[in-house]
């Protein structure tokens, strides 16, 4: 089970998801998120991810209000794995992103009516969230019956240590993503409840 913890606001909650087992750590960029960081921040941390993680962890820049070529040029200039579009981008988008930064990966909500074919728009990895991203707010999985994809998708939306592995058994993802299930506060990661996610995803795998 692949595991990602997103919006990390400090060396030490890297330090932490990737010495938990964590495969992927998210960075947002995003002047409409408590977990946005600004540019001289995500420049330290992402170099900090490089220097102080395990190379199969990977580094995944989230945006969700930047234009996509702006974001690419960023993704490559922070020198991360992976570049995560979140939300209303279009196939045109994903295209002039991947002419500046090839490896892309797709977040969106059942509510958007998505193309739910892993790998539509060009990207490695789709992403399934609940329509409000970062609220913690659940989402119905039982819509996953007609629409559930193949391949390298995460799921994500309102999951916490005590839930993930029922919303495994039920959605039967290649992989999940947290971000608010394991704050103590909005942007404030709780480092047990980081361990005990992780712990429990893979123990559900």
């Amino acid at each position: 089970m692949f595991v990602k913890v997103c919006g990390l606001a400090t060396p030490a909650d890297i330090d932490v998801a990737a010495e938990a087992g964590a495969d992927a750590i998210g960075l947002v960029i995003s002047g409409t998120s408590v977990r946005g960081l600004g540019r001289d921040v995500a420049v330290r941390l992402a170099a900090h991810a490089r220097a102080h993680t395990p190379s199969h962890v990977l580094s995944v820049l989230v945006v969700n209000d930047t234009p996509a070529a702006h974001a690419a040029a960023l993704a490559r200039d922070l020198d991360v794995d992976a570049l995560q579009l979140h939300g209303a981008y279009r196939e045109d988008d994903f295209a002039s992103a991947a002419r500046v930064f090839p490896r892309l990966w797709r977040a969106t909500s059942l509510k958007e009516r998505p193309d739910t074919r892993v790998g539509a728009f060009g990207e490695e990895v789709l992403l399934l969230d609940s329509p409000r991203a970062g609220s913690g707010a659940r989402w119905d999985l039982s819509l996953l019956d007609t629409a559930r994809p193949d391949g390298k998708w995460l799921l994500a939306g309102g999951l916490a240590p005590g839930n993930v592995a029922a919303a495994i058994e039920q959605a039967r993802p290649w992989g999940v993503d947290v971000s608010s299930g394991v704050e103590s506060a909005p942007g404030i990661k709780d480092h047990d409840r980081v361990r005990a996610f992780v712990a429990a995803a893979k123990a559900a795998a």
